[in-house]
């Protein structure tokens, strides 16, 4: 597929130019420069079905020294020699840099098409200042206002023509949308890495790298396709202090709703946490399929009653969300984590499954003849259920009593028989009660 990169320097407005492209807010968008460290990928619909890749990448500062200078430098160069054409993002509010010449040297000796692609146009002053883009040798400059989308669909015709019978079509979305969650530093993007075979993401000792939620997708033969989604560090609100890391907290959680399974990563030096059980409570609160993993396993491999006592905590800690299941691995070793895939497929199958009525009605039947409840002095009747929905699985159970009356015990007991004796032992399973008319 073709495939266009957005460069230019830190708060050019390359994360803004490529949300208005692919339609979404995806990336972070702040002031403040530097927030985009990762790179995210997507696709730009040119006509009915059918567009191109584009990728956005983090702000480019050829002089800087720092970590994150010299790793995003690195990953532009790899998305470059793949690219087919250059967006390059200047600012016309700042105007012609010696950072823009500097890139603009930079990205010719990659002999790809180059679009000079100048933002921030909001008006005549912007316009004048625009012309000193053209000093840089890399043709017309094309003026936009991607906050604004001024001009915006000028530059989807000319990626259009560009493009020409290249277009593609575009992909089908996934079927399963896998959000990697936890606090900073338990090794989120060292799985990913691991899990698609190469660094595709910043990896650092420095809590806080990953700032966007980043999607990658990974096809696979006769498996289903799996969008992996990285996102940053959770920590507790009181210790959030940089307002782009709030975005950031924001948008992982954001993520957690459209995400089919949630995999939340904890590590063998530090347990369950405080901030860890939150996590696992809003994913039960929502009913999201989750899969736990205790990474950094190979510190224990060799301290086996170390290992067993620590399994043995965490499954009595784990009793207010006893369906999720749990693996130990290690991201840098690469301990099982070739299990953490077909794991998830399982997950996703109990999540999407729908069992017949008979099926489940036959279930209550027995339950009926082994339990008896009463609720305000009324023994509580089961008519009848039927499953309504999936991800979650959900069940309309029809009783003889207001359902508001139901204690909380007797929907976790129905619940749990119909995970137990229904096949969705490893997901949520939600209950709804209603009167019989």
């Amino acid at each position: 597929m073709f495939q266009a990169v957005i460069v230019g320097r830190p708060n050019v407005g390359k994360s803004t130019l490529f949300n208005t492209l692919i339609g979404e807010k995806k990336a972070i968008v702040e002031r403040k420069p530097g927030i985009t460290r990762d790179f995210l990928v997507d696709y730009v619909e040119l006509e009915e079905g059918r567009g191109i890749k584009v990728i956005d990448t983090g702000g480019i500062d050829l002089s800087g020294s720092d970590f994150f200078s010299q790793s995003i430098k690195e990953i532009v160069e790899k998305s470059l020699n793949d690219a087919d054409l250059i967006l390059f993002v200047v600012d016309a509010k700042e105007g012609l840099t010696t950072g823009d010449r500097e890139i603009a040297d930079y990205l010719r000796s990659f002999n790809k098409r180059i679009i000079l692609v100048v933002n921030k146009v909001e008006g005549r002053t912007d316009e004048d200042r625009a012309r000193e883009f053209y000093s840089l040798g890399l043709g017309e400059p094309m003026l936009i206002s991607a906050k604004n989308k001024q001009n915006v669909f000028v530059l989807k015709e000319i990626l259009r023509e560009v493009a020409k019978e290249r277009l593609m079509p575009l992909p089908a979305k996934p079927a399963i949308r896998v959000a990697l969650m936890g606090r900073p530093n338990v090794g989120k993007s060292t799985l990913l890495n691991r899990l698609i075979g190469y660094e595709r993401m910043l990896v650092s000792e420095i809590p806080g790298t990953t700032r966007d939620c980043v999607d990658v997708l990974l096809e696979r033969e006769d498996a289903w396709p799996i969008v992996l989604i990285d996102t940053p560090g959770i920590r507790r609100r009181s210790r959030i202090e940089e307002r782009a890391e709030k975005f950031s907290v924001d948008k992982a959680l954001e993520t957690m709703q459209r995400a089919d399974v949630v995999i939340l990563l904890i590590t063998a030096e530090e347990g369950l946490t405080h901030q860890d059980k939150s996590l696992l409570r809003l994913i039960d609160k929502n009913y999201k399929a989750g899969l736990l993993l205790i990474n950094k396993w190979d510190l224990l491999m060799k301290r086996r009653a170390k290992g067993e006592a620590f399994l043995e905590v965490l499954r009595r800690e784990l009793r207010f969300i006893p369906w999720i299941p749990y693996l130990t691995i290690s991201a840098k070793e690469g301990l099982n984590v070739g299990r953490i895939l077909q794991e998830v497929e399982d997950i996703f199958f109990q999540y999407q499954r729908r069992v017949s009525t008979s099926m489940v009605n036959d279930l209550l039947e027995e339950l009926k003849t082994q339990y008896s409840f009463n609720v305000c002095g009324k023994r509580l009747k089961f008519y009848y259920t039927t499953q309504v929905e999936v991800c979650p699985p959900t069940f309309v159970v029809f009783t003889n009593v207001d359902p508001q009356s139901i204690p909380e015990h007797i929907e976790k007991f129905i619940r749990k028989r119909f995970q137990q004796f229904l096949g969705f032992e490893k997901v949520p399973v939600k209950v709804i009660f209603r009167l019989r008319s």
